[in-house]
Formats: C-alpha cells, sequence, structure tokens
C-alpha cells in the first residue's frame, strides 16, 4: 500500500532519499553539481516522502520562494519504482499542502536532461518560463511556473 507522510527536511526518510538523488544528480548535472547542491543544504518545513509497505520510494518538497510562490525541491523516486505513479502522488500532495498554505503559484528548476520529470509537470499544467533567481544565466536549467 502506497503511503505518503507530511515532514520536514530532518526526516532520516527524506534525507536518505535526498542523499541518493544527489548521487543520481553527478551523472545529470556533471561539474556544475556544487552549484545546484548549495541551493538545497537548508531546512526545508514541507516535505512529503512516499513509502510503499514502510519503504521510502521517493520524495518532494516544497519552501516559499517570495510571498505566495511556492518552490518546489527536492523531487526524486528510487529508479527501480519509477512507473508506478509515485512522483504523481508526492506531487499532487505538495500542491494540495502549499494550496493550504496559502500559495497561488507554484514554481520549479530541473535540468533539461530530466525528459520524463519535464513531462510529469507539463501532465499538471506546469509551464516552461524564463529562468528565475540563481538559475538565471544557466543553460542547462528549466524553469517551469503554475497557478495553483
Amino acid at each position: 500500500m502506497i503511503v505518503l507522510k507530511r515532514t520536514t527536511s530532518e526526516d532520516a526518510d527524506f534525507n536518505y532519499l535526498t542523499n541518493l538523488f544527489d548521487e543520481y544528480l553527478v551523472e545529470i548535472d556533471g561539474d556544475e553539481k556544487d552549484f545546484f547542491a548549495q541551493f538545497n543544504q537548508i531546512y526545508i518545513k514541507n516535505v512529503v516522502v512516499c513509502y510503499e509497505n514502510d519503504i521510502a520510494l521517493g520524495c518532494g518538497a516544497f519552501k516559499e520562494y517570495e510571498p505566495n510562490v511556492a518552490e518546489l525541491k527536492r523531487m526524486f523516486v528510487v529508479p527501480e519504482s519509477r512507473g508506478k505513479g509515485i512522483a504523481s502522488k508526492i506531487l499532487s500532495e505538495l500542491e494540495c499542502w502549499a494550496k493550504e498554505e496559502g500559495f497561488t503559484s507554484c514554481i520549479l528548476e530541473t535540468s533539461f536532461k530530466l525528459e520524463k520529470a519535464i513531462a510529469l509537470y507539463k501532465s499538471f499544467d506546469f509551464e516552461i518560463t524564463p529562468n528565475y533567481g540563481q538559475y538565471i544565466g544557466v543553460e542547462s536549467s528549466i524553469c517551469m511556473k503554475k497557478a495553483l
């Protein structure tokens, strides 16, 4: 059975999954990995971890980017569990939670190499937007936005 848990970035399972994610991103980001890592070493109070039979399989989070705008962070599903709809469940829960917290829009950054992630976000009505903040001028980044 799939179970979603709302937690924070201090959660041990979230940290386990994000460590796996960071290892995975070394292949994706290459020489830029340290640039991206600096934006992920922060406390996040809105984290979702997905479990199947008490095993953590995926996670995602959001933080306030600016008033009324939530930024999605750390979306990851372990490779052997992809294709089961776990990322969709996590993303749905994050959007619901962000609305509960009063956010009216959501932004995110991902790599242009993560085509399946981009397809997922587009299926949730995210649209590609000009790069924001620290991602301005970063050619490997794709930024997206959605009204909640």
